[in-house]
């Protein structure tokens, strides 16, 4: 609780005092919102794109004209996607399934309410979702049940039905230059992020996703705030502390959760980019520091994520990660991945066009969950996302798992999966 105090005043004191957080270094009227691009506006900016498409049908061109329209008067802006994924193995655990699949339905909008047009801005962001499985075995649970793996695939894949993602308040000041963010959060959208971390749109394995897989990470739809701020002209600060006990089924009961159980993951980031501080993970550097109090079954836990990435040229990207966690209740306690990512239409279009990434990493698994004793494990997998039209995105994924730990008798398992995402 201490330190959830602690970060709590970081928070505060970096959305108070210093000059900038997610504002282009170019004079923009529409600056880049807080987050990384699954945040509610940027995934809705990434969606709105005209981007290279191996059909232009448009199908849909007035349809998205009059969104744009509604934006343009209103200030309001919403997005909707279907998202389903299926998931098969070379080999599996005794009595366990070689398959699993399920789909997520998920409706989000965006609406600046508080001084629109002035230097600072504040709007509603919001994003519902309803997550069903196909098969008994879930998407994001057939690593370990199913090839023995200390691991997870498709991260958000479960059978949960309507459930709360986020809905918070977003508070830019001076021109967008710093902002704070309070309400029910998704703390992907704003700890260590990087550009291909995306379970919708890039890496099936969470081993290439926020943490690099050594990370305690709270539920979605948890109670609490965050803010940054630009330290200089390329250094930049995140702090902030959400609810450990979050239930995005029930969120109200966050309010009560967050005031008398006092348990909370937190976390500080300090981060350098080369690149326009409008897209400041994609050239980044940074260290990201977390801290999760005791709740029930598990202790409490820290860690650390070092997060490298850079651009060559203006299509590819590289990246190197290392996470390291204490006991909590991340699935490793150390890892490291490398990779890198190829975007046919340019970077200006990452996260919204055709994308190859690539990646292999190292992991230990976590003994305050598995126990000791466990062999390290590696995984390597590779991914195409491929834009048919504006709107549909097929990516096929090949995942290798090498010296599973949670089964000795196998060397190697291939992961085979597809994924199917309609943005309208």
């Amino acid at each position: 609780m201490k330190t959830g105090l602690i970060v709590l005043t970081a928070t505060l004191a970096l959305g108070s005092g210093q000059p900038g957080f997610a504002q282009s270094s170019q004079p923009s009227s529409e600056p880049r919102s807080f987050g990384g691009p699954d945040a509610v506006p940027n995934r809705i900016e990434s969606d709105r794109q005209r981007r290279g498409t191996l059909f232009e049908t448009g199908f849909l061109d007035t349809y998205w004209d009059w969104k744009d329209r509604v934006r343009e008067r209103h200030g309001f802006t919403y997005g909707a996607e279907y998202n389903a994924t299926f998931l098969t193995s070379s080999d599996r655990l005794p009595g366990a399934d070689r398959k699993a699949a399920g789909g997520i339905f998920r409706f989000f909008g965006s609406w600046e309410l508080f001084a629109r047009d002035t230097e600072h801005p504040g709007g509603l962001q919001f994003l519902f979702e309803h997550t069903h499985d196909f098969t008994d075995t879930l998407p994001s649970s057939f690593l370990i049940e199913s090839a023995g793996n200390v691991g997870v695939s498709n991260l958000p894949y479960n059978d949960e039905g309507w459930r709360l993602n986020t809905l918070y308040w977003s508070q830019k000041f001076r021109g967008g230059r710093y902002e704070v963010v309070a309400g029910f959060l998704d703390v992907s959208d704003y700890v260590d992020v990087y550009p291909l971390v995306s379970p919708w749109t890039d890496f099936f394995n969470l081993s290439f996703s926020i943490g690099a897989g050594a990370l305690d990470i709270p539920n979605d739809g948890a109670l609490g705030l965050a803010g940054g701020a630009w330290l200089t002209d390329s250094v930049y600060a995140i702090a902030g502390l959400v609810d450990l006990n979050a239930n995005p089924t029930r969120p109200w009961k966050g309010f009560e959760t967050f005031f008398r159980d006092n348990e909370y993951f937190s976390h500080f980031e300090i981060g350098w980019t080369g690149a326009s501080q409008e897209a400041y993970f994609l050239n980044n550097v940074h260290l990201t520091l977390w801290h999760t109090d005791d709740r029930a079954g598990l202790e409490s836990g820290y860690g650390a994520v070092l997060s490298f990435n850079h651009s060559i040229g203006d299509k590819w990207l590289v990246f190197v990660r290392a996470g390291y966690a204490n006991d909590g209740g991340s699935l490793l306690e150390k890892s490291v991945s490398i990779g890198g990512g190829y975007t046919p239409g340019g970077l200006e279009t990452l996260g919204a066009g055709s994308q190859l990434g690539f990646g292999a990493s190292w992991g230990k698994p976590n003994r305050a969950l598995f126990g000791s004793g466990l062999d390290d494990q590696f995984t390597i997998e590779t991914y195409y996302r491929l834009q048919v039209t504006r709107e549909l995105a097929i990516t096929p994924s090949v995942q290798l798992l090498i010296d599973p730990a949670l089964d000795p008798e196998e060397s190697t398992n291939w992961v085979f999966g597809i994924r199917a995402r309609v943005a309208f």
